[in-house]
């Protein structure tokens, strides 16, 4: 699942396959929701020999609409998952036992995750799992930086964690598929220990570097300014940060009531996501000595400033 927690325009998943540009096919899973706007993008990548990206979530009609739209004499090679949530992933094991084709992913859910995240699972940290496919394994792991050969040239798998420890992003021909990292209708979920805020800001850092020309996103439309997208974010992270920390000085509480405090205009239905990212931003606060939590961190923690 990619979006925070704004109240975003949804849709009807589409039919049909689109042509963003040369050697790149979209399918839109019909799995919308507040948070997958119209739905999971499946990209298929090159012709002949198919790389997928993303095959979304488990639903038959969504598998059905991959195989259907190869052209005779086409078919799926490799398929490759940004990362371990259940709407992006779910589908890689029936698609792999139909084509033969190998999983690839930066590793199982728990991968890549932080010290500081490793040490809040195992301390108990739990109930930031929103979708998680906890029984995901790839049949090969993609190291950061590795190079694959398609038939529409090479992808640069980029670990970029945040809103996922172990998500991946695909650099292509100077366009870069961004998973739930970057999404040009909605800010991305982060919630501990699955997600990590240093990460993250860490990650859009990435790929600011970059200097990508198009941004193809998990969910939504592709965005066509990326340097603009991405200092966005970074304000928006940033301008959150500092709620957090107003919200703190005024005497501090739990994530769930800091966000009640903070995210006044976000519907009930979403106040469980709000209190995740706010937690991130704690956790962060918290190992950067700017916020101080009466005991364990968990999401009941009360936390106060420094």
């Amino acid at each position: 699942m990619g979006a925070e927690t704004k109240d975003q325009p949804g849709g009807a998943g589409t039919a049909g396959v689109a042509r963003p540009e040369p050697g790149l096919r979209l399918l839109v899973a019909p799995n919308p929701s507040p948070m997958t706007q119209a739905g999971t993008n499946t990209w298929l990548l090159g012709s002949g020999e198919v790389t997928v990206i993303d095959p979304g979530p488990d639903l038959p009609a969504h598998l059905a609409a991959i195989l259907g739209v190869l052209d005779r004499g086409e078919r799926i090679v490799r398929i490759l998952v940004s990362h371990a949530h259940l709407d992006h992933s779910a589908a890689a094991r029936p698609l792999a036992e139909a084509t033969g084709a190998p999983v690839l992913a930066f590793g199982p859910p728990e991968a890549g995750r932080s010290a500081a995240m490793a040490r809040l699972a195992a301390t108990g940290l739990s109930g930031g799992g929103e979708g998680v496919d906890r029984g995901f394994r790839p049949d090969a792991t993609l190291a950061d930086g590795a190079v694959l050969e398609t038939s529409a040239g090479p992808v640069r798998a980029l670990h970029t964690p945040g809103h996922f420890s172990n998500h991946l992003c695909f650099a292509w021909g100077g366009a870069v598929f961004t998973g739930d990292t970057v999404m040009g209708w909605a800010t991305s979920l982060v919630s501990p220990p699955d997600g990590d805020m240093a990460a993250f800001m860490a990650s859009l850092d990435r790929l600011a570097g970059l200097g990508a020309r198009r941004f193809y996103p998990g969910h939504g439309p592709a965005v066509d300014d990326p340097a603009a997208r991405l200092a966005e974010l970074v304000a928006h992270r940033r301008a959150r940060e500092a709620q957090v920390r107003a919200a703190l000085a005024k005497g501090g509480g739990t994530a769930a009531e800091l966000a009640a405090r903070i995210y006044t205009d976000t519907p009930a239905a979403l106040q469980g996501a709000a209190a995740r990212n706010v937690l991130a931003h704690l956790v962060d606060l918290a190992d950067r000595g700017l916020a101080r939590g009466d005991g364990p961190l968990s999401a009941e923690t009360r936390f106060t400033a420094v």
